[in-house]
């Protein structure tokens, strides 16, 4: 953004999160240049929820969801403000007419606002960080439009609005497709490495090997000295934690690691979002407790199949009742193991368990029949020792390559934010 100039005067707004603005800008309450909308959609149309709008971005994402009740109408210009959570930045500019549902604000913009503008002044970084202070409510906070319509904006006229969006667009549309090229070859990534995990645990090192076939269909021919094992046969614990008495209100700030479905994925435990119970309640869930070694599986919901093992540096944990944790008897066979829920032969297998009606998860004995193809441990160890250092290779890459990303994600919400309070002069940069 350092080729972009800043406005010739400011003034002061005398709003904290505002600063300095420039001179020609005009400061009003957002009540007064726009309007809330209320009327229930007699017909429906096309229907928009929160899971509908993507943070931060403002798009429109498709869902199978089917939505109840009476939504509330609006129109093309409208804008759809997400009240719920705050902080997720869900800001729609309807381009059609249809029905919005849930915890949404339907906002007109007046004569004296471009809607698009207006978009992304309500999706700057300042905008969502004050509004997001005022919400109420431990569980599900939300904003009151008492507040909403209170908070105090600055514009430019309307021409000087559209040139600024024009500029935005532009610049917007360039960063998101550098996002989305580096987004792909994050996928990319993870396919060559998912391929070369199944390679791997299926068929061996050596090209040469004489192979059998498995009788299994999602191992195929297998080397002939290797084992055809269940995984029920290899552990000595499969087994779920459970939600603490309480649920979330016993959650705490710091204590005991608390694992969900969220903490748990392929390239390892992430605690970004982790919650945190007391020694007591631990204590009370001592049997949902985790230890080095142990191979930790998503058994419900969405993230399915996702696994990987406890490192040694996790510390006290537990888990909930959507994590299974599968116990093998073998610290070098639970690394082969743990390499397997990686590859494709135990993501069919957990596919092929959730075909038919009524199947919203895996149970115990699923998991404990899932078949696995067992070579002699020297040969457990050479082809782990092969994947460690390939899949770290990789993971680098793919790290590397998330980290810019969020970078650029964040070079976009700073260049809304500076462009739509006044922080940078984009009139001759069309």
């Amino acid at each position: 953004m350092s080729h972009y100039r800043p406005y010739p005067v400011y003034k002061d707004s005398g709003v904290e999160w505002l600063g300095m603005v420039p001179e020609h800008w005009e400061l009003r309450r957002l009540k007064f240049n726009f309007r809330l909308i209320s009327e229930k959609a007699e017909h429906r149309t096309q229907t928009i929820a929160l899971e509908n709008i993507e943070s931060w971005t403002g798009r429109y994402i498709q869902t199978d969801t089917e939505f109840e009740g009476d939504g509330i109408a609006f129109k093309i210009g409208d804008i759809l403000f997400g009240k719920l959570r705050p902080y997720l930045a869900k800001v729609y500019l309807a381009n059609s007419s249809g029905e919005a549902v849930g915890d949404v604000f339907v906002i007109r913009p007046g004569s004296f606002v471009y809607p698009a503008f207006a978009q992304y002044q309500f999706l700057s970084n300042e905008f969502i960080k004050t509004v997001d202070g005022s919400t109420y409510g431990a569980k599900m906070p939300r904003v009151s439009w008492d507040f909403f319509s209170d908070m105090p904006l600055c514009t430019p006229s309307v021409e000087e609005q559209k040139v600024v969006v024009q500029k935005l667009d532009s610049e917007t549309a360039r960063i998101d497709a550098l996002v989305s090229k580096k987004t792909r070859f994050i996928e990319l990534l993870r396919e060559k490495r998912q391929a070369l995990i199944t390679q791997a645990v299926t068929k061996g090192l050596d090209p040469n090997v004489k192979m059998k076939d498995s009788r299994v269909e999602w191992l195929g021919d297998v080397p002939e000295h290797w084992q055809i094992k269940q995984i029920k046969y290899l552990a000595t614990h499969i087994g779920s934690g459970k939600t603490p008495s309480g649920g979330a209100e016993v959650y705490q700030d710091s204590g005991v690691i608390f694992l969900r479905s969220q903490n748990i994925h392929d390239d390892g435990i992430r605690l970004e979002d982790v919650a945190y119970i007391t020694e007591e309640v631990d204590q009370d869930m001592r049997g949902s407790r985790v230890f080095q070694g142990d191979i930790l599986l998503n058994i419900t919901g969405a993230s399915i199949g996702r696994s990987c093992m406890v490192a040694d540096n996790i510390g006290q944990a537990n888990v909930n009742q959507h994590v299974c944790i599968v116990r093998i008897i073998d610290k070098v066979t639970a690394v082969w193991v743990a390499e397997y829920f990686l590859s494709t032969a135990i993501k069919a297998q957990i596919d092929f368990s959730q075909n038919g009606a009524g199947r919203e998860g895996l149970n115990f004995e699923q998991i404990g029949n899932m078949v696995i193809a067992l070579p002699p441990v020297h040969e457990e160890l050479s082809i782990c020792k092969m994947l460690s250092t390939n899949r770290n290779r990789l993971d680098t890459l793919i790290s590397k390559t998330e980290h810019s990303i969020e970078l650029l994600k964040e070079r976009r919400s700073a260049l809304i934010t500076a462009a739509v309070t006044g922080q940078l002069d984009l009139r001759e940069a069309v």
